[in-house]
């Protein structure tokens, strides 16, 4: 009995694991890996320092991007097929006001086919002619609630609008949100300054520093990352046999910039896919202390002994 309850609880040990990690360690094997802080050796005359700052921001609007094909043996009939599918998902999605559309023409061709040219004495020649024509078309529609994707997709599936080409994100609180990154960083720096300060008691007000800054930012649709969970059998088959493999499912999912190597985040609890921006700065203080320039003068001694002080600026 004592037996049984250990191999229960290792059971539901195993279980608890897989359930907070993840499916994706199928694929992604846990392996312990060093953690220790990479720290480099220190310079005998200059002090690097740099401030990594990380801020989450909630999308405003959304713009989804559908892709059409119609075909048809006329100009006529395309055109003709390619409106009635859209003017019917179109009427019904514009229902709400808050929803707007545009409709990007991409591209219309003739499509061929091909004729076979039978000779007695010879091979087949197939022939290329026009066999009717392909229209494509992408449908834009910019919506500001995430949830309203559904109800949009419900409607264009029911027209033959399948193909969701991506979906775009917009905030314009960036701009704010670029200066708030700003401001926090000018304020950890000052602070890692004077820590550095502190440790060697000695000031940089006197000396050479040189500074540099850039922000780069990450949107959703760049983040996703896929992976394959399943576990194959273990069980040995001959070389002979024949196997027919299952198709494996491919799992897509958000992946975000983690915020543990960052100095600072703001909104760091993400729930949903949101618009990333990162900034860093950084300074070189040069130990060495800044040259004092001499303040040299002049003075001229008259024929008669008598000495003047010419106020001669020295050169910059």
């Amino acid at each position: 009995m004592k037996n049984i309850l250990c191999f229960a609880s290792a059971l539901l040990f195993q279980f608890t694991f897989s359930q907070v990690s993840g499916n994706i360690n199928y694929q992604n094997q846990v392996r312990y890996v060093d953690n220790n802080i990479a720290v480099a050796i220190p310079s005998n005359n200059e002090i690097f320092i740099n401030i990594k700052g990380l801020a989450n921001v909630k999308a405003e609007k959304y713009v989804a991007i559908f892709s059409l094909t119609q075909v048809g043996e006329t100009s006529e009939e395309v055109n003709e097929l390619m409106d009635k599918r859209l003017n019917t998902a179109l009427s019904q999605i514009k229902i709400n006001k808050t929803i707007e559309t545009y409709i990007d023409m991409v591209s219309f061709v003739p499509v061929y086919n091909y004729t076979v040219e039978k000779k007695i004495f010879s091979r087949k020649t197939y022939n290329e002619v026009p066999g009717g024509f392909e229209l494509k078309k992408n449908l834009h529609i910019q919506f500001t609630n995430p949830s309203q994707l559904n109800d949009i997709i419900t409607i264009l599936s029911k027209n033959e609008i399948y193909d969701l080409v991506r979906v775009d994100y917009f905030a314009s609180s960036l701009e704010t949100v670029k200066k708030e990154l700003m401001n926090k960083a000018r304020t950890a720096l000052q602070e890692k300054v004077k820590n550095y300060e502190t440790i060697l008691g000695e000031t940089f007000t006197n000396t050479t520093k040189s500074i540099n800054d850039g922000f780069k930012t990450s949107l959703p649709t760049e983040m996703y990352k896929s992976y394959e969970a399943y576990n194959s059998s273990t069980l040995a088959l001959s070389r002979l046999a024949n196997v027919n493999q299952a198709t494996k499912t491919t799992t897509l999912y958000y992946q975000p910039i983690l915020d543990k190597e960052f100095d600072f985040v703001i909104n760091p609890t993400i729930l949903e896919p949101v618009i990333q921006v990162m900034y860093e700065i950084k300074m070189v203080i040069s130990k060495e202390k800044k040259t004092q320039k001499e303040n040299k003068s002049y003075i001229l001694i008259t024929p008669t002994g008598e000495m003047k002080d010419l106020n001669i600026n020295n050169p910059q």
